[in-house]
């Protein structure tokens, strides 16, 4: 089977000198009509094929592209599917849009993403009937967009957000729980004094895995200090520079350190390596999503595998039953592993 086309939208500033082909111009430099052209252009059975592949060549020669918005109005949809983020830099949404590409494919649609950080813009295309149904990923959308939405009956699936109702469904991590497992499996390993590196407030995985890590630290009866809770915004860089302004004031370091994904973990594993720190020998560390990357990085991480393709399977086998009418919205909870390696050490 071919693969889907995907497109990633951004926005581009057109030259005004660009001259838009109309289906007029080729139809003449073919010799036939238009509706010759029109017919050609959609594969209608009634034009033969050698007139077929003089209107293909003449298009292809003017460089003509169709008008689809008029094409997606007859047939009352697009054959797309959306999926907007507002960065592809992590390793997380690489792995997820392939399997979400692949999987759209399977059901006759394409992809298209669109990444911005303007929610008009994402909003925009949505609601202007550019894509049949939506998988979303980050925060961007406010409730009231959710709300508007829901009144528009457009069918989406969340892949990083809590959110059921009846056109709208979510497939997630059991974020809370892995945290949880995390923070006690260095609870066992006899460590009393442990750090957490979340993300942006709101991001629903982060929010769940600090949840956890309070839950553990609380169940065991260990004080949090809200200075061992730092920001690192899933990102390597981020978490390194937080890294590096938080070992230059503290004195005394916590044993142990939850990251709230590999990035941040790598990024922190770093920043203590350029203040002398050895990992894990002086302070262990965790993260979660077992990226790819993790093969070459050194120490092994210890971190919780996220079945990032099934949530990707899901998400679409949800969105299709939601368009085809076949369902409503739910929401799915996918459990990882743990993924043990040498990042960590028992306390004497």
């Amino acid at each position: 089977m071919a693969r889907p086309y995907t497109q990633i939208k951004l926005f581009r500033q057109r030259s005004d000198n660009i001259k838009k082909v109309s289906i007029r111009e080729v139809a003449k430099e073919a010799g036939v009509s238009i509706s010759t052209v029109s017919k050609a252009l959609n594969d209608v059975d009634v034009v033969t094929p050698l007139t077929k592949q003089k209107v293909l060549a003449a298009a292809e020669k003017l460089n003509y592209v169709p008008n689809m918005m008029g094409k997606q109005l007859k047939l009352g949809q697009t054959k797309v599917i959306g999926f907007y983020t507002h960065s592809i830099e992590a390793p997380y949404f690489s792995s997820i849009a392939d399997v979400i590409a692949h999987e759209v494919g399977k059901h006759g649609y394409n992809l298209n993403i669109f990444m911005s950080s303007n929610k008009q813009f994402v909003m925009t295309n949505i609601l202007g009937n550019m894509v049949d149904g939506l998988i979303g990923f980050e925060e961007l959308l406010t409730e009231e967009d959710l709300r508007t939405l829901q009144k528009r009956n457009v069918k989406a699936v969340f892949i990083d957000r809590n959110i059921k109702s009846e056109t709208m469904g979510s497939v997630v991590f059991n974020s809370n729980q892995a945290a949880r497992q995390m923070t006690e499996h260095l609870i066992e390993l006899g460590h009393r004094q442990i750090g957490f590196i979340r993300s942006h407030e709101g991001v629903y995985d982060s929010q769940e895995r600090l949840r956890g890590y309070q839950m553990a630290m609380q169940a065991a009866g260990i004080a949090i200090k809200e200075e061992d809770i730092l920001r690192g915004n899933f990102s390597e860089a981020d978490t390194q520079q937080v890294l590096t302004d938080y070992l230059k004031r503290k004195q005394q370091l916590p044993t142990a350190f939850v990251a709230g994904n590999d990035l941040s973990a790598i990024g922190a594993i770093k920043a203590f390596k350029q203040f002398g720190y050895r990992v894990p020998e002086d302070v262990s560390v965790t993260g979660f999503d077992n990226i790819a990357v993790l093969q070459y990085f050194t120490p092994g991480l210890t971190t919780f595998d996220n079945p990032i393709e099934l949530q990707g399977k899901t998400a679409v086998a949800h969105l299709i039953d939601l368009m085809e009418g076949k369902a409503k919205g739910e929401v799915f909870e996918l459990a990882g592993e743990m993924v043990m390696r040498n990042s960590t050490r028992a306390l004497k």
